[in-house]
């Protein structure tokens, strides 16, 4: 597993208080190229091609565990998608999620719930805080376990479908928590790597997982549209930015197991 690395605490404090504007680089892709992504559930099908590719860490769940280990076939999609079809470096995308259970030492690691107590904020907030950089450690920890090492960009993948604060499923419903949690993911990658981070979600999700407020050190998004067709795509690139920063990718479905990426 990654280790956490050691930040000044004005730093972390600054980061999480004042949500202050990334100057990460930008993610390198051609406008209106496509690209794909791929993740555990296409083990054992045909790779698409594309100008780029963007591969999931996780296999469905926001934890790496013994549970719910990572993509069994991440270092075959990520060698795939940096072979002779993509033109870039292949980027990663990781599942996340918060519940207050993701606070117990299954979940969250102690040097993240020590570095938590330098970031400002409630209890509550710090132990959401610890539980992102834990996600964090353990998706860097497992991509590097299997030999990647520098990807052209880290995606956090914000949907409903995984636990948070205010779904009906969950024991909490201040939506503060989800927002310190997404927080603590960035804010470790950042640590661990100079790659740029993005967010893939839709303004309906966003704001029901996070309300209106927003999360620092995030170059882009990348906007779900859930259409079949490519034709509009291009109109998403200018009204559907959920976190304040510039669309780079629209992603449509031509089919129920294929996703396929338009970048802006």
């Amino acid at each position: 597993m990654a280790k956490l690395l050691r930040v000044p605490v004005a730093l972390v404090v600054a980061v999480v208080a004042v949500y202050l504007v990334s100057t990460a680089s930008a993610f390198a892709y051609t406008s209106g190229s496509t690209g794909y992504d791929v993740g555990y559930l296409q083990c054992g099908t045909t790779y698409p091609n594309g100008s780029f590719g963007i591969v999931g860490v996780d296999s469905g769940w926001p934890f790496i565990s013994a549970t719910h280990p990572g993509n069994p076939c991440l270092a075959s999609e990520y060698a795939y998608a940096n072979g002779s079809a993509s033109t870039v470096t292949a980027g990663l995308y990781v599942n996340t999620g918060y519940d207050p259970s993701y606070t117990d030492s299954n979940h969250t690691t102690a040097d993240c719930t020590s570095e938590s107590a330098n970031v400002t904020g409630t209890t509550l907030q710090q132990a959401a805080w610890a539980a992102g950089c834990s996600e964090a450690e353990k998706d860097i920890g497992y991509a590097t376990s299997v030999g990647i090492g520098n990807p052209a960009g880290w995606w956090l993948d914000v949907e409903m479908s995984n636990s948070w604060c205010g779904q009906p499923y969950t024991s909490c419903t201040d939506l503060t928590l989800n927002r310190y949690a997404i927080q603590g993911l960035i804010d470790v990658i950042h640590l661990n790597s100079s790659a740029p981070v993005g967010l893939y979600s839709t303004n309906y999700q966003w704001n029901a997982i996070v309300g209106y407020g927003s999360v620092s050190g995030v170059s882009t998004d990348w906007y779900a549209t859930g259409l079949r067709s490519s034709k509009r795509l291009a109109n998403y690139c200018v009204s559907s930015s959920f976190n304040g920063v510039p669309v780079s990718l629209v992603q449509w479905t031509p089919s129920s197991t294929t996703d396929r990426d338009y970048a802006c």
